[in-house]
């Protein structure tokens, strides 16, 4: 009688809860957080995957200085940071996260006064079109971002859809309002970065042209059509080339004012108006990546007439909708952190085609997806481990066309390689290891594949086999990567072995039986570059001795890709019980994590490397960074996983807070949020390619997962506490969970999960 009694209250409780979820969730939605410091995100408007980023920049300092690399870029990969003062422009395209950068296409400044084409400098007030700008007068939401430019008195507002950016600037009374359009200026910018730039002035109120960039993307062309509300008195433009070796003849026109065209490789262009005061000037900005037709088809597709408050009603009801996808019960403070990293988890990877479907592909050529939405900026190395996973529960339609995206790509790769980061029809070769086909093993294993999983398999194993890659062809001869070829020679030993191993839970689920016997012991590669006689993985060189001069705490020049051996030692996701033994069985695995994470590393040991600061680390422990972000979840394979529940308590209210400086490291395209949004659910896709998630510790009262079908899988946590952060027992449907993990079947079958929790551990 007590345990139906407790069932009904259960399921009261839930249906309680239900009632209660459809409160406005984009009110919670803070895009502030982590544009102080290392989050690198950015404060302005888009709507979800949008391919439009329209958002502030507060400085624009070159890649290069002095023919050297400027630190100093590394701090605008949003083009935004909090701390800045002053506000150059708002421009269309941003990586949210990134630790490297490229866009910051078509800057847009609004100014009053005598016409300044510079942007000038931020500590000399009124050197440039630059402007000061107060953050008491800046709101900063999904879909939307509004500040006022103290320099000119003018209003500037912000929103999106999909492929259009739409501002509207509310200018005072003067005879000498400009709008600036700065062709040169772009993220990650240094001479020569603009290939070509091309401005069509078709009427007085609308214009078209491209700009081709060489950065990290070196061939990236992206195509423009912009409108104003009104039309302008007068344009002019203004060209900072160097002297051209020959110009043609185009002396014989006054280039520079109310010409309908201009060319070059350094271009600003300025539109002058007569305003009212408190006159509202619109202007909507579409983006194609096929051509200016394209672009004028998007505009006129998704924004047609002037209604600013709808464009951004409808945007702000699309994050709705994807936000609704997981409701919780909680703190202010708890929903302002799940919902951004929710909202900061859905910016990428972005849609990259045209309301027709077409998009240039990485061949140059212009194809049109059939059947899928075509998407780009897939930063691999980051998004395999949580965001890809929570998108096949809660983005299942998406995260395949993601994939069918990346089998394009296949197809139209000069290498025939899937992507390691790609952006804009565009491979960066960024980071190591291959790891799109941990999202496709993914997809596979977990049975979101309406693609063709055989062709996605053959180029998984075409990727893997690809001999000239990296020391692909020294790893599959020796079973590892030796020191002489790489620089980062064990860790990209150890992510290979893992993207093997990925490869083989997708050749089995598909009945592959040699493809997986070949992956399947590739996966164990990882021990070969651990040194039992220190404890740690260590440089091996080609003749299979191990490096002599190692310095397992530092993270540069000892092996490893921003990390250091201590941290990436536990790089083993596949086979956390065969690293266990590896490492001298249970007692001694139990020891080193704990060490891990009380330590005190001193600042020496990472002062050289941009990527990792004192904000994410907790010990030696990197939370900042990607490759731990299994670390705290392989106590459950230990006899002490009690040690998960309290370090992952620990890491979520220590790394993210609702502030601007809120995040621990890099967002990087919303993995540092995805892991926040599973570990405070309760559970961790430690090893992406395998159906388990390991049970860990939620945070929040209760969940509701919309997982399709009209399913939901709901979240019940009793006992909820800051102290009480120990599982005593978990109830799955009605009966005990046996085991720390659950499946992927488990939360889509939907159903309810029980959490009981303590102050104390069993």
């Amino acid at each position: 009688m007590k345990k139906i009694l407790s069932a009904i209250l259960i399921c009261s409780g839930l249906q309680s809860y239900a009632q209660k979820a459809h409160e406005n969730l984009v009110q919670y939605v803070k895009p502030i957080i982590g544009t102080q410091r290392m989050g690198h995100t950015y404060p302005g408007a888009t709507v979800p995957f949008g391919m439009v980023q329209l958002s502030p920049e507060t400085d624009t300092p070159s890649y290069e200085l002095n023919g050297k690399y400027n630190p100093k870029v590394y701090e605008y990969c949003a083009g935004y940071q909090y701390e800045d003062k002053t506000i150059v422009g708002f421009s269309h395209t941003h990586f949210s996260g990134t630790g490297h950068s490229d866009l910051g296409d078509f800057l847009i400044m609004p100014t009053v006064g005598p016409l300044k084409l510079n942007p000038g400098v931020a500590d000399q007030p009124g050197s440039g079109y630059r402007s000061a700008f107060s953050h008491a007068n800046e709101v900063s939401a999904a879909n939307y971002y509004k500040v006022k430019l103290d320099a000119s008195n003018i209003t500037a507002e912000l929103t999106t859809s999909t492929r259009v950016g739409f501002h509207q600037y509310t200018f005072p009374k003067s005879d000498q309002a400009h709008v600036i359009l700065d062709l040169m200026a772009g993220i990650y910018n240094y001479p020569g970065k603009n290939v070509w730039t091309y401005v069509r002035v078709l009427n007085d109120s609308t214009l078209v042209g491209f700009r081709q960039t060489n950065g990290w993307a070196r061939t990236r062309t992206l195509y423009f059509a912009m409108t104003f509300s009104k039309p302008f008195v007068q344009h002019g433009f203004k060209k900072y080339d160097q002297r051209e070796v020959y110009g043609g003849f185009w002396g014989k026109f006054n280039q520079t004012k109310n010409f309908p065209e201009i060319a070059g490789k350094q271009i600003r262009a300025y539109f002058d108006f007569k305003t009212e005061e408190n006159e509202k000037i619109k202007i909507k900005f579409a983006l194609s990546p096929v051509s200016t037709d394209g672009a004028l088809a998007n505009m006129q597709a998704e924004i047609p007439g002037w209604d600013f408050d709808k464009v951004k009603n409808d945007g702000q009801a699309q994050w709705e909708k994807e936000l609704e996808k997981i409701t919780i019960s909680g703190s202010t403070e708890q929903k302002q952190n799940f919902y951004t990293s929710m909202y900061h988890t859905m910016i990428n990877p972005t849609i990259y085609m045209d309301v027709d479907g077409q998009y240039k592909g990485l061949d140059q050529n212009i194809h049109k997806a059939e059947g899928f939405t075509n998407y780009t900026t897939f930063s691999l190395w980051d998004t395999y481990r949580a965001l890809h996973p929570l998108f096949n529960i809660i983005q299942p339609q998406r995260n395949a066309d993601m994939v069918k995206s990346m089998l394009v790509h296949f197809d139209q790769s000069p290498e025939k390689m899937l992507p390691v980061w790609s952006n804009s029809a565009n491979e960066n070769w960024c980071m190591s290891g291959y790891h799109s086909v941990a999202v496709l093993a993914d997809a596979v294993v977990k049975g979101n594949a309406p693609f063709d999983a055989n062709k996605a398999l053959e180029a998984c194993v075409a990727t893997a086999r690809k001999r000239s890659y990296e020391g692909i062809g020294e790893y599959m001869d020796k079973g590892y990567v030796p020191d002489e070829r790489s620089g980062t020679s064990v860790s990209n030993t150890l992510e290979y072995a893992y993207d093997d191993w990925a490869i083989a839970q997708m050749a089995k689920k598909l009945g592959k039986t040699d493809i997986y016997n070949e992956f399947i012991k590739r996966s164990e590669n990882y021990k070969n570059v651990y040194d039992a006689s220190i404890g740690f993985m260590r440089p091996k060189k080609a003749d299979g001795t191990f490096r002599s001069k190692f310095d397992p705490l530092s993270t540069i020049n000892e092996g490893f890709i921003e990390g250091n051996s201590w941290n990436y030692t536990l790089f083993a996701p596949q086979d956390p019980q065969g690293l266990i033994k590896l490492m001298g069985g249970n007692a001694r695995f139990v020891r080193y994590l704990d060490s891990l994470f009380t330590m005190n590393l001193p600042d020496k040991y990472f002062a050289e490397t941009e990527d990792i600061t004192r904000d994410g680390i907790i010990g030696n422990y990197v939370h900042g960074n990607e490759p731990s972000h299994h670390v705290a979840y392989l106590y459950n394979w230990t006899d002490k996983p009690w040690k998960t529940q309290e370090r992952i308590r620990m890491i979520l209210p220590r790394m993210y807070k609702p502030t601007p400086d809120g995040l621990g490291g890099n967002d990087d395209t919303g993995q540092m949020s995805a892991w926040y949004i599973f570990s405070t659910l309760g559970f961790y896709p430690t090893a992406p390619g395998s159906v388990d998630y390991a049970i860990g510790s939620p945070s929040i009262n209760n969940a509701t997962i919309q997982v399709g079908n009209g399913k939901t899988f709901n979240i019940v946590v009793k006992n909820q506490g800051a102290k009480n952060v120990y599982v005593q027992k978990i109830i799955l449907n009605g009966k005990p969970l046996n085991g720390l993990s659950i499946t992927h079947q488990d939360i889509m079958n939907g159903g309810d999960i029980v959490f009981y929790m303590s102050s104390k551990h069993k």
